[in-house]
């Protein structure tokens, strides 16, 4: 018979697991929005300050670069000017499995868990060799 810490555990690392993969496929697409404001942001500043016909080329692919990143994410995002059933149910998955978590740890676990994802993703961008 399993005892009701071992049980609680179990459980706990499901929902830990479970709010990864969801949390990480949605992310997937929110992403290339939050990306494209600031590519924006920075793509105007760099605007303002080309000074020299050299970068010109640069400027226009990374002006290229972000229209395409954008087009993507709302590919993935929308069909016919609605949203996908697809990102809909990410959406409510994630949603519900917060609430679980909620019910079967507190809040406080809820608070923790996306505490730990971020610190995760943010670590395997600082640990990425990739360009």
């Amino acid at each position: 018979m399993m005892q009701e810490n071992d049980l609680k555990n179990l459980k706990k690392r499901y929902l830990i697991w479970f709010y990864k993969v969801s949390k990480e496929a949605l992310d997937k697409i929110e992403r290339k929005f939050s990306q494209v404001d600031i590519d924006r942001f920075i793509l105007k500043k760099l605007k303002r300050s080309d000074k020299h016909e050299a970068i010109e080329f640069f400027i226009a692919q990374f002006s290229d670069y972000i229209e395409k990143k954008e087009q993507d994410g709302l590919n993935l995002k929308f069909e016919n000017k609605k949203l996908k059933p697809e990102y809909l149910f990410l959406v409510l998955k994630l949603q519900a499995i917060e609430k679980a978590i909620v019910k079967e740890l507190g809040k406080k676990a809820l608070v923790e868990i996306k505490r730990l994802y971020e610190t995760e993703m943010t670590e395997r961008i600082l640990r990425s060799t990739e360009h």
